[in-house]
Formats: structure tokens, C-alpha cells, sequence
């Protein structure tokens, strides 16, 4: 799968985990930015690194931007 838009990180749950989501494909929860980077290889993007998930105009961030892992 390749993705297109949207990425999604959702707010932090209890547990500090964020929901992340592709278009309408869950991959999964991530707790910190080198789990989104790992969902987003999975899912088809290559070259993606931290700083691209922190920078990059394709990801919405909810309830806080990458440096948010907790309520």
C-alpha cells in the first residue's frame, strides 16, 4: 500500500500510545515517533526518518505535535 493523505496522529491515550491512521487504515499505535516511522515503511513510505515524521506536511498531528506522548 502507498500511501497518499491523510496521516493521522490521534491525541495520546491513558497509556501515552497515539493512533495512527492512513486514509481510512489503522497502523497501528505508536509511542514515540520511531514507531510512526516504522508504520509509515510497513505501509509503503520509503526514505522516512524522525525528521521527516516531526516536519512533514502530510501528517496532521491531534491533541499535541510529536513531542506529545502524554494526556
Amino acid at each position: 500500500m502507498v500511501i497518499v493523505q491523510p496521516i493521522v496522529i490521534y491525541p495520546p491515550g491513558g497509556d501515552g500510545g497515539r493512533r495512527v491512521r492512513a486514509a481510512d487504515r489503522f497502523l497501528g499505535m505508536a509511542y514515540g515517533v520511531l514507531d510512526i516511522v516504522e508504520f509509515l515503511r510497513l505501509a509503503g513510505l520509503e526514505n522516512v526518518d524522525d525528521d521527516w515524521v516531526r516536519q512533514s506536511d502530510r501528517i496532521e498531528w491531534r491533541g499535541g505535535g510529536p513531542d506529545v506522548w502524554t494526556r
